[in-house]
Order: C-alpha cells, then sequence, then structure tokens
C-alpha cells in the first residue's frame, strides 16, 4: 500500500446478489446510516452520505447495550439462587417504574429484619418449608419441568474460569516496581491475613439489566465466590426498570450484602434516587464505611462507561439520560470520605489519563478498560474468592486476577471480540506523568503553531482510537505520544508505560497499552464541555490549551473549505458546473474565518454554535498564522473530476503531495429503485495506479450468505503489512435495532461477522449518553433483518426500511462481496482530509 495513501479494502466477489430492495413501511426510527465517527464534514447531516442522526444534547451517543447472553439449559446452580432470591423477597422485582422526586436526600438506613441464606435452608423455625423442599429438589436433580425462571438469563449456570498456568504466563510480566518518588499508599495492608476488606459494587443494572440480565449475570457470579469474615461484598442496586432477579426492587434502590451462594437485603427502599447523582454514590460509601468498616475498600462501578467527556452512568429510570461526569464523580468521592485501594470500572472506556488524575486523589490503583468492554464484563467468582482467602493479597495481584479473569472469559466465550483491562499505580502515575503530559502539551502546541500541524494530525488519525462507533474521541496515550515523536512525547510514554503495572488486550487490538487519552478529532461540538470538566479536575492549563488548538485548527480548516461539493447536487445532475469548495489565499481564508467569528457556523457541520465554538477564542495561535498555514496546507479540491480511461475505467488524478492532506477516502453507492434512492453505505473499496484513483464500477456491494447488505466503513487500522478494517451493517436482531459488526484483517482478508452491538434509538433523544459494555454473541438460531435509509427524488430523508429477506443465524455466517444485477447503482467518493473535512466527488452511473 502506498505510504501517503488510505488503505483500501480488496473485493472479494463470489457472484449475483439478492435482496436488494426495501420494503414496507417506514420504521419511523430516525437514520441508520452512518459515515463514521465523522461529524466535521461539508455535507449536511441528513444528506444521504450518511454522517448520523444530530442530537440534542452534548453528549456521544451510545453503541447501545450488549452483554452477551448465554442462552440455551445447563446447570442449576444459578437456577438455585434466583429461587433463593425468589422466597426471600418474593414480590419485588415486579414493581412498576417510579422516577425521582427531587427530593432532599437521605442516607440509606439499615433495614433491621433481614433473610438470612441459612433461614432458606432450614436454620430458623421461621423458614420457608416451600422453599427448602424445592431447593433440595433442585440440588438433587429431579427439579423437572417446572416452567420457573426459563429467561435465558437463568437457564444456564456462569462457567467456573480458571486460566491455567499456560494461559497466565503467556502474558505480560507483573510490574511490582515503584518509582522512587510516588507517594506512600494510602491503604495499609497488614499483610498477615487479618486485613478486613470491603468491595463496594455500584450497581446501576440500566437497560444492561433490563433488557439481558448482565447484572444478575454478575449477582451470581459474585454469590458463587467462597467468601470469609474478613471479606464483605456490598451491591447499591438501582436505575433499572425491570430487574430480572426477583426480589430486587424497580422502584427503590436497595443494599445487599452478598453471602456465600445468595444475597441477603440490608436496605429495603433508599428511594428513588438518580444513580448518577453523585450524592447517591457518596451516601452508599459512607453507609458501607459505617456499616463494614475495614481497612482495605474496594469500590466498583458497574454500569455504562462513556470515558474522559461522559464519564460514567445511564440511569434508564431517569428520562434525562444524564451522566456523571468526571467532576461529579470526584465530588461523590470527597463527600465519601475513603480512600480506596483500588476503584475499578466493570464499564466501557473509563482507562484514561483524565480519570487517573482525579482518582489520584481517592485511590491507590485503577483498574479499568481503554475499549469497550465485551457483554460479560468482568468475571467476578475467581478473583473475590481469592481475595477473600488471602485478603492481605497485594492490589496489583488482585487486579492482575481480575485482568486474568476477564480476558481469559472473554476469550473463551466471547471469542473475536475486542478486549483491554489494565491496572495503574494511580501513586506512581501522579508522581511521574503530569509533568510529562504537561510537557508533552506544550509541545504538541508549539507544533500546531509552528507549521507541523499535518504531523500532529498524522499521528492523531494513525493512533490506536477506542470506541470509534460512538466517536468519543479517545486514543491510546503512548500509541499517541510515540507517533508523535518528539522527545517530550518518548518521556511521556515511558513514564506511562512504567504506571501501568499490568494491561493485556486480545489478539486482535494492536497498540492498546493500558491508558487512553481525549484527543479531539471528530467531535468538535464536545471540546467546550471536555474542557470545563477538565479544568474542574485539576488538568493542567497546557493540556486544555493543546485541546483547543487542535481543534480550533481542525475547525479553522473546515471554514476555510467552505460549504464543499454538495451530494445532493451530484444525485440530481446539477453539479457539473464546478465547484462550491473555499481556500485559495491566506487574506480570503482571514475573510473566512472572520466571518466565522461572527456567526460560529461551519459549513457543513451543524452541531457547531455560539453554544459550543468558545474553544477557538482560547487557542495559543493567532488567526492570520491559521489563515497562512491553511493556504499552504489544503487539499486542492479542484481535482475531484473523475477521467474516462480505457475499458470504462473512471480515474482521478491527485498531486503526490495532495495525498499527503488526505487521511480516508470511502466509496458512496446509491441505487434508484424508481421512486427514489437506497443508500447502501460506504466501503473503502478503491484502487491505485500511481497517484490516480480508480474507482470501482463493479457494481458489487457487500453481502452476508448470499443477502446484498447496507454497510458503512467505521474505522482502519495498519502496522506495516498489517491491518483491521471494522464497518457495521444495520440491522434488527430478533426485532432490536442493531449493528452487525463486520471485520477484515490480514489474516481474514474476505471479512467475518464479529458480534453485534445493540444500537439505540435516536428518534428517542438518544437516551444513553454513555457507552454500553459492547459486543453481542450471535446464536444460531437468532434472526437478522438489514435496514436501510431511503431518500426521495427531491433529495429529502424519507424513512428507514426493512432492507431485502430475513436471515437466520447458522453456524456459518459468509461475508462476501455480491453483484447487484439489474439495476441503476450511482457511486460517489468522500474524501477526508487532515482537517477532519469531507469532499465529495461527482456522481456517476455503473454501467
Amino acid at each position: 500500500m502506498p505510504d501517503n495513501k488510505p488503505r483500501g479494502r480488496q473485493r472479494n466477489v463470489t457472484g449475483s446478489g439478492s435482496g436488494a430492495y426495501k420494503k414496507g413501511s417506514g420504521l419511523g426510527s430516525g437514520p441508520v446510516g452512518n459515515a463514521g465517527t465523522h461529524s466535521g464534514g461539508s455535507h449536511p447531516a441528513s444528506h444521504p452520505g450518511g454522517s448520523g442522526p444530530n442530537y440534542s444534547n452534548n453528549r456521544p451517543p451510545s453503541s447501545g447495550p450488549s452483554r452477551a447472553v448465554k442462552r440455551g439449559g445447563g446447570g442449576i446452580g444459578i437456577i438455585v439462587v434466583i429461587l433463593i432470591l425468589y422466597f426471600m423477597f418474593r414480590g419485588g422485582g415486579s414493581d412498576d417504574s417510579s422516577y425521582y422526586d427531587d427530593s432532599s436526600y437521605t442516607e440509606p438506613q439499615q433495614t433491621q429484619n433481614t433473610t438470612s441464606l441459612d433461614d432458606l435452608m432450614g436454620g430458623s423455625s421461621s423458614g420457608s418449608s416451600s422453599a427448602s423442599s424445592l431447593i433440595s429438589s433442585l440440588v438433587s436433580g429431579s427439579y423437572g419441568d417446572m416452567g420457573i425462571y426459563t429467561d435465558s438469563v437463568y437457564t444456564t449456570e456462569p462457567e467456573m474460569v480458571a486460566p491455567t498456568a499456560s494461559a497466565a504466563s503467556s502474558g505480560p510480566s507483573l510490574d511490582t516496581s515503584v518509582s522512587s518518588g510516588a507517594r506512600d499508599k494510602r491503604t495499609v495492608i497488614k499483610g498477615d491475613g487479618s486485613d478486613m476488606v470491603t468491595v463496594m459494587v455500584y450497581l446501576c443494572g440500566t437497560d444492561l439489566e433490563s433488557k439481558n440480565g448482565m447484572a444478575s449475570n454478575d449477582l451470581a457470579e459474585m454469590a458463587k465466590g467462597r467468601l470469609s469474615d474478613n471479606m464483605n461484598i456490598i451491591v447499591y442496586t438501582g436505575g433499572c426498570r425491570a430487574w430480572k432477579t426477583q426480589g430486587i426492587s424497580n422502584k427503590a434502590n436497595q443494599i445487599y450484602l452478598i453471602s456465600n451462594g445468595g444475597m441477603k437485603r440490608l436496605v429495603d427502599d433508599d428511594g428513588s434516587k438518580p444513580m448518577t447523582d453523585p450524592a447517591t454514590l457518596s451516601a452508599f460509601i459512607r453507609y458501607c464505611a459505617k456499616n463494614f468498616p475495614a481497612n482495605r475498600n474496594e469500590l466498583i462501578f458497574w454500569d455504562h462507561g462513556g470515558g474522559s467527556v461522559s464519564g460514567y452512568g445511564y440511569d434508564e429510570k431517569m428520562r434525562d439520560g444524564d451522566t456523571m461526569d468526571l467532576s461529579e464523580i470526584d465530588k461523590a468521592l470527597n463527600d465519601g470520605g475513603v480512600d480506596f485501594d483500588f476503584i475499578g470500572f466493570d464499564a466501557c472506556l473509563m482507562a484514561t489519563a483524565e480519570n487517573a488524575i482525579m482518582l489520584n486523589r481517592h485511590a491507590d490503583y485503577m483498574i479499568a478498560s481503554e475499549e469497550t468492554e465485551p457483554g460479560i464484563g468482568w468475571y467476578y467468582t475467581n478473583w473475590v474468592t481469592k481475595l477473600a482467602q488471602d485478603p492481605s493479597m497485594p492490589t496489583i495481584e488482585v487486579g492482575r486476577n481480575i485482568i486474568d479473569d476477564f480476558t481469559y472469559a472473554c476469550s473463551s466465550q466471547a471469542r473475536g471480540q475486542k478486549t483491554t483491562l489494565s491496572i495503574v499505580d494511580l501513586a506512581e502515575f501522579s508522581d511521574t506523568v503530569p509533568d510529562k503530559l504537561a510537557a508533552f502539551s506544550t509541545s504538541v502546541s508549539d507544533m500546531i503553531s509552528h507549521d507541523e500541524y499535518r504531523k500532529v494530525a498524522d499521528a492523531r488519525q494513525a493512533s490506536k482510537e477506542f470506541g470509534q462507533q460512538s466517536g468519543i474521541d479517545q486514543v491510546d496515550l503512548i500509541d499517541l505520544a510515540m507517533r508523535i515523536n518528539t522527545t517530550e512525547g518518548r518521556e511521556l510514554a515511558d513514564a506511562v508505560r512504567a504506571s501501568v503495572k499490568y494491561s493485556r488486550s486480545s489478539s486482535n487490538i494492536n497498540h492498546a497499552n493500558g491508558l487512553a487519552m481525549y484527543f479531539p478529532c471528530h467531535q468538535r461540538r464536545l471540546v467546550r464541555q471536555a474542557t470545563s470538566t477538565f479544568d474542574k479536575i485539576g488538568m493542567d492549563k497546557s493540556y486544555i490549551t493543546c485541546i483547543n488548538d487542535a481543534a480550533s485548527m481542525q475547525t479553522a480548516g473546515n471554514v476555510a473549505a467552505g460549504s464543499g461539493y454538495d451530494l445532493f447536487s451530484s444525485l440530481a445532475g446539477t453539479s457539473s458546473s464546478g465547484y462550491s469548495y473555499g481556500g485559495g489565499s491566506s487574506d480570503m481564508i482571514g475573510a473566512l474565518l472572520g466571518s466565522f467569528l461572527s456567526a460560529r457556523s461551519v459549513p457543513g457541520d451543524a452541531a457547531l454554535d455560539q453554544s459550543n465554538t468558545g474553544y477557538y477564542d482560547e487557542k495559543s495561535f493567532s488567526d492570520d498564522y491559521a489563515a497562512e498555514y491553511i493556504a499552504l496546507n489544503m487539499f486542492d479540491a479542484s481535482a475531484l473530476r473523475w477521467k474516462d480511461a480505457p475499458g470504462g475505467e473512471k480515474r482521478i488524478s491527485i498531486a503526490h503531495d495532495q495525498w499527503d492532506l488526505i487521511e480516508g477516502v470511502d466509496l458512496n453507492m446509491f441505487l434508484d429503485d424508481g421512486s427514489g434512492y437506497i443508500d447502501l453505505g460506504l466501503d473503502n473499496v478503491y484502487e491505485y495506479d500511481g497517484d490516480d484513483m480508480i474507482a470501482d464500477m463493479s457494481g458489487a456491494w457487500l453481502g452476508l450468505n448470499g443477502q446484498i447488505m447496507p454497510y458503512y466503513h467505521l474505522d482502519t487500522e495498519e502496522d506495516g503489512d498489517s491491518y483491521t478494517i471494522t464497518g457495521y451493517a444495520p440491522i434488527l436482531l430478533n426485532g432490536v435495532r442493531s449493528k452487525l459488526l463486520i471485520v477484515f484483517d490480514d489474516e481474514n482478508p474476505n471479512g467475518y461477522v464479529a458480534g453485534a452491538v445493540t444500537d439505540y434509538d435516536h428518534a428517542d433523544s438518544d437516551p444513553s449518553q454513555a457507552v454500553a459494555k459492547s459486543t453481542i454473541g450471535l446464536n444460531v438460531g437468532d434472526k437478522i433483518q438489514f435496514v436501510c435509509d431511503y431518500y426521495d427524488y427531491d433529495l429529502k430523508y424519507d424513512d428507514s426500511y426493512l432492507f431485502g429477506e430475513e436471515i437466520t443465524v447458522t453456524e456459518d455466517l459468509t461475508v462476501s462481496d455480491l453483484t447487484i444485477d439489474d439495476a441503476t447503482l450511482l457511486i460517489a467518493y468522500r474524501f477526508t482530509d487532515i482537517y477532519d473535512h469531507e469532499y465529495w466527488t461527482p456522481m456517476v452511473f455503473v454501467d
């Protein structure tokens, strides 16, 4: 692949495809098409290129709830736990949802009369004889077909995962060193086995539980642990409209103690308080500290995660889509008044430098994931058992156990899904990283303001990015620093690498080194929100300036490019007269920037306005400098004209140095069905002949098991000859709006289905602002129905429709390219430059 050109996917045409048509009535669910994570492009958000829906708030969209749910029969262990809970708490699970009344906050109060597991097993005269006999029959295997708890969440027992010695030894070594200047750990471990451990699990069940029972699965894993008198696991439940575990209330937040084999309710009604309210978390922490004092306190956040900008959590009952951002987590931990041994996130995308800087004030270690978590999340049984048996176990060993169990469980139960998890020594991190991060930030700002923005943009584009589907703009910190390749970058990478004591990732992830950072690229509308949060948690001013500088140069580049080539005009056949791109001299660009400062409007990016572009006022360089730089480093869109070549080829010739300004190229295909246009999506399919790009005129599109499917390219990762290309097909999976993930890599160049993620209905105001635990595993018998966006001849989005015929999942799902016969097809190419600006070629018909 040419070094200064984007990588194209190779076609694998296997024959003719079927089902290239829409059917039925419009779904009324909003557009399903998405041009990837880009939002700063030159085309309007509603055009057929599919930049996705607009959102009414300033948080990234969610990738949907998605822990892999096991289906099918099997063990009885979890059925016993659930039946125990049923007889303990009969009736609680049927409560209707209620919503926060914003009344004054009260501390959780201990419930005086609780029912113990011993009572249920016949150890008390008040125990239920029916419960005891039923449990006995279950344990003996004589339960028969009772028709109780047949939901898939309960019909399979979580497997006991025990990584073998060889599996553990094949991972990285545990770094036990600590920098000489690191602060003392606030948690003092006695080391003689007499330590007391309290594990606080802040479990916001949300739709992860109400739809798929993911929280119930993890509660069962905790209950299976062999605990001791030296360890208590306290769980705070809430934020869910329908718990799968009978007895956990949908109306009121509650507190439970995990006992060996079951749960004991401690607080029956703590009100219907938002789980994303810092006061709810801090009150829970104080409750645990008062009622379960310990010298080792651990805190686990369980729910959605949104990284450094959005933070933690989505309370399904509150309907406002609010999250607990890093400054609010900081407040909750301050008010809780407890120094933690470790704080962990069984949630997506929370292993970030910004989070680590904030958590250092409250904990000695952070355990979190850079990437979205596979649906099964952490596996609890093993590590809680080991810690209970040895309450003096060093914290980094506890972290290693959590990480190894998580990695092993995902590799066996969620094959092909991406995983990362790491433990960071916050004491060492706070000693070595902040100063290096400040120096690195200053150096990047200097590069941007001294004619090296392109180098920064190339490094950002090439760096390992996480949560691409949601556009949260987080990249691996070490990878970015090393690609910038300055002295400051290398020193920062060394410091971060030393503070990450143990990190593991799946084999299908490259350049995940344990800690990410926010660096804007695709969602500039979030920059102001991000810097406000970072300022509140005490991030260095140089880091905030660096963010503002990167976003500002991007914005200036988009303003200078103008409105861009109008794809609608291309479809309508009215674009032959030429282009409407801006650009030109520095004086002309300066005038455009002046107009932007007055109107705060960026052509083609309706998400930017007066309310969220304040970052541009805080950049470190002048408008004159920006105009001069952009004039010398701007893509010449006049080159985007088709040239006919022998054999019916269509080519676009671009000067060699102009290719240096292009970060991505994608093919957009439409099918004219006689009434309008079906958007088939975006795919990185093309070839090169020197500096000419050759259009794909094969009339083929991606399909599954012979059925054509709409498909949208998301991301391409490259490392020499190694590459991974990821995209998705919009679908209904068993009737639920989802994205079918398709992956191509150097080992599987023809592609494979990597799973699915539930896609929230954006017409419902994008309810979750955090990102859900990631991929759903497909099961034999699942139903896949593709969905497409449709545009009328007036070039207006009409609706989204069912596309083609339904597919029933079998053991073999085959991805291949398929020709679309006897159809009118139109194509255009989208070029994305170093400012994340999008340009479109004229539309051409495929013969």
